[in-house]
């Protein structure tokens, strides 16, 4: 291993073309490397693998992925060009656009490749007068592509003529490719694993997103093995880190490279799992005979990996030629991908690639798509998948139970914890998400349903009970089916509007009063003033409607309504105290434990006159209001009790 480059940029190009083009042999004049290292490589004088070079460009390390040109190695080439930047699409000059020239651009159109330059190879086994002809028709065949107006550049990788212009275009491709950011979570596909003496199994592939260091913990997908990185190279040098869009090599001795085969999936835990099911956004091919019918049996590519699939399409019973719809794929196997990778469809026989497009998201299931609802979502989960703001914002709005945590989010979004809340903060700033407690979010829509469901809750209470100043938050909660840190933050933003008030311990629409008819107002007194005569020995609602002549209902209304109003408190299930007999016990048993340090349960009766029937009740409710601390049979003043 030699010393790591002292300048190198995260971007891959890769070649593409035609069987015998002289896509390896441009390589080796370009980078001195042979990319062909097979035995049978070499013997049959074609590339079979993937190949891999460092290229300086300008000084700056890049890297290069050579693909093979033969139709029997479509899927190689596919696994090769889904990590790369820019493309070096090579044509002979002596053949010209010939079949795979074809299928290899559509791959890379259909992969999202933007950037690229075109090398008119072999000119130096035809005549000037070919040349242009060969320039004109791929000048021609490129109209309508990304490569439209792209530079075609003769070149010959025996002669070395035209090496000079082909190296300046080459220069200009990499100064407009921005390298892409490192800040997802680190995956990479593989693309190949061997044992290396000294070191021990090797997985190389250029990884989809985020970055790698030494002695970072990674896992091995879809079989679960767990690892950790020892030693990295990045086109061929030694490094300490590997960024995503980069050649790379990573030395995890406690894999077994047996075990290991392209298509695999080296990441972090937690992120990614291997999946059946996946909801895509599908484009076929503007091609003849082109229809894909719902239900069509195909081969579905994404990274390096390659399975058996049937692609469902929404509401369509058949795709034509270039057109583009949502489609949920079920794989015959499982793999390992993520929102916005990019995926190919071909067709198994006659083997032909038909069309791609981009996976919005992995599905547990699959859905119906005869369901408006269902319709509905997955537009807008297609739609806000193309940027990580949109698609946390989605998530944030779709969350099963309302609200959902920065885990959650991170794990759904493939967005890193460490990011995440950087990102939240600016769409909390905008009004997209809300914050809820410490990292806890909803969706001001959300939010907005939930607190008009609220507000109905509040008024229907008032019809069925004008009497009383509000609802219990505690029935609120019930009743409102909510998690209690949703519903608390949900109502003080609402008491903060003024849309709730807060009226003796209850909430209320801010116009709602109490409407107590007179004669109902005179019931009440006649049962409060039973409870202020008798202070620490009350009536049992049983006895009193011995005393007062009246039906049991109106009793238990009559006592609900005094402790609504504050003054009767309920201490147990079925007794009540008035509020003046509990604060002056409180009073006594402040003062006596402040006094004595501490009090004796069984002394409490002593300190109001009263039996254990009724003391032991009350001390217990001063427990739960914090007014005093029980130990064993002992009571200290509480928090309540001290700041009195």
């Amino acid at each position: 291993m030699t010393a790591e480059a002292t300048q190198s940029r995260n971007i891959t190009l890769g070649t593409a073309g035609h069987i015998d083009h002289g896509k390896t042999a441009l390589i080796k004049l370009l980078t001195g490397c042979e990319t062909d290292r097979l035995k049978a490589e070499k013997e049959r004088g074609m590339s079979i693998e993937l190949g891999f070079a460092p290229c300086f460009v300008s000084g700056t390390e890049i890297g290069i992925v050579d693909v093979p040109g033969h139709e029997n190695f479509i899927k190689t080439m596919v696994a090769g060009a889904s990590g790369i930047d820019g493309g070096l699409l090579v044509v002979a000059a002596d053949d010209g656009v010939m079949p795979q020239t074809r299928e290899h651009l559509d791959i890379l159109t259909l992969l999202g490749v933007e950037h690229g330059i075109v090398a008119l190879t072999k000119i130096d086994c035809v005549s000037p007068e070919r040349v242009e002809e060969a320039t004109q028709e791929v000048k021609a065949y490129l109209a309508g592509t990304f490569l439209e107006g792209a530079p075609i550049l003769p070149v010959s990788s025996i002669t070395g003529e035209g090496f000079g212009d082909f190296y300046e275009a080459l220069k200009t491709l990499v100064a407009s490719i921005s390298p892409r950011l490192a800040d997802g979570v680190f995956r990479v596909p593989v693309e190949r694993a061997f044992s290396a003496k000294g070191y021990g199994t090797i997985v190389a592939g250029i990884p989809a997103s985020g970055a790698v260091e030494i002695g970072a913990e990674v896992v091995l997908l879809p079989q679960g093995t767990k690892g950790r990185v020892r030693a990295i190279q990045v086109y061929g040098r030694e490094s300490t880190q590997a960024l995503v869009g980069q050649c790379a090599a990573l030395n995890v001795p406690q894999w077994d490279p047996r075990q290991i085969k392209r298509g695999n999936v080296v990441t972090v835990r937690d992120y990614f799992a291997p999946q059946q099911w996946y909801l895509c956004n599908l484009k076929l091919l503007d091609l003849e005979r082109n229809d894909l019918k719902n239900g069509a049996q195909v081969k579905f590519h994404t990274g390096t990996s390659e399975a058996v699939a049937a692609a469902y399409l929404f509401q369509e019973a058949s795709l034509k030629p270039g057109q583009e719809c949502l489609a949920q794929v079920r794989l015959k196997e499982p793999v390992v991908a993520g929102p916005r990778d990019r995926f190919i469809l071909r067709l198994p026989s006659p083997a032909r690639t038909v069309g791609g497009g981009i996976i919005i998201e992995a599905l547990p299931k699959r859905l119906k798509r005869t369901h408006p609802e269902v319709l509905e979502d997955i537009r807008m989960r297609a739609a806000a998948v193309q940027n990580a703001p949109d698609f946390i914002e989605y998530c944030v709005k779709s969350a099963k139970r309302f609200d959902i945590d920065e885990k959650e989010l991170s794990l759904r979004t493939k967005v890193p914890q460490e990011r995440l809340p950087e990102v939240l903060a600016d769409l909390a700033m905008a009004g997209r998400v809300m914050k809820l407690g410490a990292k806890r979010y909803i969706h001001p829509d959300t939010a907005e349903r939930i607190q008009r469901e609220l507000l109905d809750i509040v008024g229907k209470f008032h019809q069925q009970q004008p009497e009383s100043p509000g609802i219990p938050p505690e029935q609120l909660l019930t009743e409102s089916g909510l998690d209690k840190g949703i519903f608390d933050e949900l109502i003080e933003q609402m008491q903060s509007q003024g849309a709730l008030v807060r009226r003796k311990g209850c909430l209320a629409l801010p116009d709602h009063r109490e409407q107590i008819r007179d004669a109902e107002q005179e019931f009440l007194g006649k049962v409060e003033t039973l409870f202020r005569d008798r202070a620490f020995n009350p009536p049992a609602p049983t006895e009193i409607t011995g005393l007062i002549d009246a039906r049991a209902a109106e009793i238990d209304r009559a006592l609900r309504i005094l402790t609504e109003q504050q003054r009767l408190i309920r201490v147990d299930q079925k007794l009540h105290f008035h509020v003046d007999a509990v604060a002056e016990a409180r009073r006594r048993l402040v003062g006596h434990i402040r006094q004595e340090g501490l009090l004796e349960s069984v002394k409490f009766k002593y300190l109001l006159d009263t039996t254990r029937k009724y003391a032991i009740p009350l001390l217990d409710y001063f427990d739960k209001v914090a007014v005093t601390r029980r130990v064993g049979n002992t009571r200290y003043l509480g928090r309540a009790g001290e700041s009195t």
